[in-house]
């Protein structure tokens, strides 16, 4: 078995922006159809570490035409796009038999006219299904617009692109994850028995769907609470996904409410500059619960060292597999199957549902942080534990 360390490993990353286009060309496509007991039946179930699902599909190379472009968003936001995003993506469309002269990943380096020029260039070098993780809505659609008049397929990648017109979505859950997130916190509001639960609930930027995916998660766990006044709802910040910003908003709240005691926090970044503002004031771990999401190594280490109550880690390999999977039967011309295309996602500007595959993301908690993150790869024990020695010992974290 191929571990999904080594995987990435054997990446060559030239530069953030390149494209990973060889020089040689692969091998040209069947002109043959393939019948209906031909035709892979991949299920989104059948992702895995080794990546082996996608040698299963092999068979549709030879039956498309064309180039399979993807293109990340920014080396800002996030480290997963360079880390992982990118040769995940490398990894499962070689593995899937697509020729690396078909082959192109980029990033936008946070520019939308860049993006935009990306895709531009891609259709004009012939790709004919894009992957693309949209800097904002407008960007988006202003690509999907020009793709559509071009007769190229726009898989919409982790985020979806309100008033697209793409036809499919990949991506977690997100709904599930706000689940994960409410239910994290109320399980630990108990295990850490704070009394008169005065809970302050941040979102994402209001701008991006996914935080509102999460917000409709969560909220259905934390309402029941609120409604019976088992909880108090303290305060609801406009929201955001600057860490900076984030803090500001915190210490507003937490100034108009004094006896906030818990925090709904969308995802580790946004928690961890909070958490740093709670231990001026002296808060001590295990009573005051707060989330995450990403399963950060500051995440991480504030969930072991009881400042975080855990965090939503989503497998970036599984994303990754899905979306080159999907691409793979769009550029043969094939319906996917349903047993892949198992769910949909709302866009709620066209007020239409979209086709999607739709991951399941795990909640990890000190217990659960060797068995998921350390042992996918995602973070090497090393850097979660280099000054939690013993907290580390405790959970069998090495």
């Amino acid at each position: 078995m191929r571990s999904v360390s080594k995987a990435v490993a054997s990446v060559a990353i030239a530069s953030s922006a390149a494209l990973l286009v060889a020089a040689c060309g692969g091998s040209s496509s069947s002109s043959s159809k393939l019948s209906s007991s031909q035709v892979p039946k991949l299920s989104y179930t059948d992702f895995n570490l080794d990546f082996s699902a996608m040698a299963t599909i092999k068979i549709l190379a030879s039956h498309g035409s064309g180039k399979v472009a993807a293109i990340l968003p920014d080396t800002v936001s996030s480290i997963r796009y360079e880390k992982f995003d990118l040769p995940y993506l490398a990894t499962a469309m070689t593995d899937a038999g697509l020729p690396n002269s078909k082959q192109i990943i980029q990033n936008a380096q946070g520019s939308g006219a860049t993006e935009y020029t990306d895709a531009l260039a891609d259709i004009a070098k012939g790709a004919k299904v894009l992957i693309m993780d949209p800097l904002d809505p407008d960007t988006g659609a202003k690509i999907e617009a020009y793709a559509k008049s071009r007769g190229v397929q726009v898989i919409d990648y982790d985020r979806i692109t309100l008033g697209g017109s793409r036809k499919y979505y990949v991506g977690f859950n997100n709904v599930a994850v706000g689940t994960l997130l409410g239910r994290g916190l109320e399980s630990c509001i108990t295990a850490w028995k704070v009394t008169s639960p005065q809970v302050i609930v941040m979102r994402g930027d209001p701008t991006d769907n996914n935080a509102t995916l999460l917000a409709k998660g969560y909220d259905a766990v934390l309402a029941p609470k609120f409604s019976s006044k088992a909880y108090t709802d303290a305060a609801n910040p406009v929201g955001t996904w600057t860490p900076a910003t984030a803090r500001r908003e915190f210490q507003t709240s937490y100034t108009k409410n004094p006896n906030a005691n818990a925090l709904l926090s969308p995802n580790d970044e946004n928690a961890a500059t909070i958490i740093d503002f709670l231990q001026t004031k002296g808060i001590k771990p295990k009573t005051f619960p707060v989330t995450g999401q990403d399963a950060t190594v500051a995440g991480l280490q504030n969930v072991i060292a009881g400042y975080q109550c855990g965090t939503v880690y989503k497998p970036i390999y599984l994303e990754a597999q899905a979306a080159v999977a999907l691409a793979m039967y769009l550029r043969a011309g094939i319906t996917p199957p349903s047993s892949l295309v198992n769910g949909t996602v709302s866009d709620v500007d066209e007020h239409a549902p979209v086709k999607s595959i739709l991951l399941k993301p795990e909640w990890v908690t000190p217990q659960r942080v060797e068995s998921t993150v350390v042992r996918d790869g995602f973070v090497p024990a090393s850097q979660i534990c280099f000054s939690l020695t013993k907290d580390c010992a405790k959970f069998g974290i090495s």
